[in-house]
Parts: structure tokens; C-alpha cells; sequence
């Protein structure tokens, strides 16, 4: 019997691999794999492995989500362990949940192996803690892609004016428009920011401003990247560890 192993990669170093995950990808008849995946991790795998990339550049997507369900899919009838690798955690924005219920549905077994999601591992890496006594009691992970055509949000903003951490992930072409509303709702022009891009990698940058300049100082750091906003940004200054 066939089974897929929903993966995740981590956050980009390749030593936050978790030791379960390297053991799957270690035993992989197939990989198939997005663009946040370290590369580094495919040369773990055994001789002979086949690789599938199904990622996508900067918003064009190679293969659309229905199709890619479909290779997860097929792949299972072909292979006995079939990996679907993708960046940080699988269920978080990583519509892992969509792909293990299209395999549910065709009663293909699969199996959950969580990584460690960048909503945590980067700031980290960057030295800002999503909590810390005093300053921040709790954060919010929510997701910075909308479609261009739309002319409403699907972010309840109102529910993002207390002083709780915001990490937007995949929200670096919303910059401008994320600090704008956050301005709008009650934060200050002066409230901090962080954009990190590349985290927990050797070519991770940090930029640290405020809602009012952020995107002016952002505008040209490169993709992957996310967003921190909260007063513990303001601890990188003492935090700074890695880069």
C-alpha cells in the first residue's frame, strides 16, 4: 500500500529539518516539492528518488492547486512513499488540509509531519520574540495575500487593534496597504515593523521601521519575506543573534 507524507521543510535552514521528516524524505520513492523548500533537502534523498516541482514565482503559479492535488494523487498509485514537501508547516497557509482531503476522498493513506512554521522561526532568527512578558501576551498569525481584483478584505481588521504580535505571512506586496489599515484601525504612523526576507537563511535581511515607512524602506528587499508588527519588534536592537 501506497502512502503520502505531507511534509513540511521548515523554514529554510536546513538543520530546523525535523529528524522525522529527514527519515521520510531519506525513504521517498517520489518528492514533490514547492519553491519555499530548502533544495539543500532533495540531496538527502536516495538514489534514484524522482522529483516533482510544483511551486510558484512570485504569485505565477506553475501548477495550479487542483492540478497538484491530482500529481499527489496519481503519484500514490505509481509510488509505495510519495512526499509532499512544502515550506514550514503544511497547515499553515500551506493548504496541506486541502491536499489531505483530496486524498482522504480517494481513500489514499496519508500522513501529517508538522515542520516548524517561519511565523516563528523567523522573527526568532531575527531576534524578535512574537511574545514577551509585559509587551505582548499573544500574537496573531494571518495571511497577507489577497487577490488583486478584489475590492474587499477577507481580514477582519477591527479584530487586529489591540497590541497583540501580527506576523503576516506572504504579505510583502500588500505592505502598503497592510500598514495603511493597520493606521486605520487606531495604530500609530510610529508603530513598529519588521520585514524579514529569506529568514533563517545566510541571505535573510531585516528591515525595521514603522507603519509610516515601511514600505518605503521594504520596497526593494526580495521574496520570500514576512511581517512582524508589534512593540516586540523593538527588542531586536538587544535580541540580534543571527543576522
Amino acid at each position: 500500500m501506497s502512502k503520502v507524507y505531507l511534509t513540511g521543510a521548515g523554514p529554510g535552514d536546513i538543520e530546523l529539518l525535523t529528524i522525522k521528516a529527514l527519515r521520510i524524505i531519506q525513504e521517498a520513492d517520489v518528492i514533490i516539492y514547492d519553491r519555499l523548500a530548502n533544495p539543500e533537502i532533495l540531496k538527502k534523498a536516495k538514489n534514484g528518488c524522482e522529483f516533482i516541482y510544483v511551486g510558484k514565482e512570485d504569485g505565477r503559479h506553475i501548477m495550479p492547486q487542483d492540478d497538484i492535488n491530482e500529481v499527489i494523487y496519481k503519484s500514490s498509485l505509481k509510488y509505495e512513499n510519495v512526499v509532499r514537501l512544502k515550506g514550514g508547516d503544511p497547515f499553515v497557509f500551506g493548504r496541506g488540509g486541502e491536499e489531505a482531503l483530496y486524498l482522504f476522498k480517494r481513500e489514499v493513506e496519508f500522513e501529517i509531519i508538522p515542520g516548524i512554521t517561519s511565523a516563528i522561526s523567523v522573527p526568532a532568527y531575527a531576534g524578535i520574540p512574537v511574545t514577551h512578558r509585559g509587551i505582548s501576551k499573544s500574537f496573531r498569525v494571518v495571511t497577507g495575500h489577497e487577490a488583486s481584483n478584489r475590492n474587499f478584505s477577507s481580514i477582519d481588521w477591527d479584530e487586529l487593534k489591540s497590541d497583540e504580535t501580527i506576523v503576516f505571512l506572504m504579505g510583502l506586496h500588500n505592505l502598503d496597504k497592510i500598514s495603511n489599515k493597520l493606521i486605520g484601525i487606531g495604530k500609530g504612523e510610529n508603530y513598529p515593523v519588521a520585514v524579514i526576507s529569506k529568514g533563517t537563511t545566510k541571505e535573510q535581511q531585516v528591515i525595521v521601521g514603522t507603519l509610516a515607512n515601511i514600505s518605503l524602506k521594504a520596497k526593494n528587499i526580495p521574496t520570500p519575506a514576512l511581517i512582524v508588527v508589534g512593540k516586540v519588534v523593538e527588542l531586536r536592537d538587544s535580541l540580534k543573534w543571527f543576522l
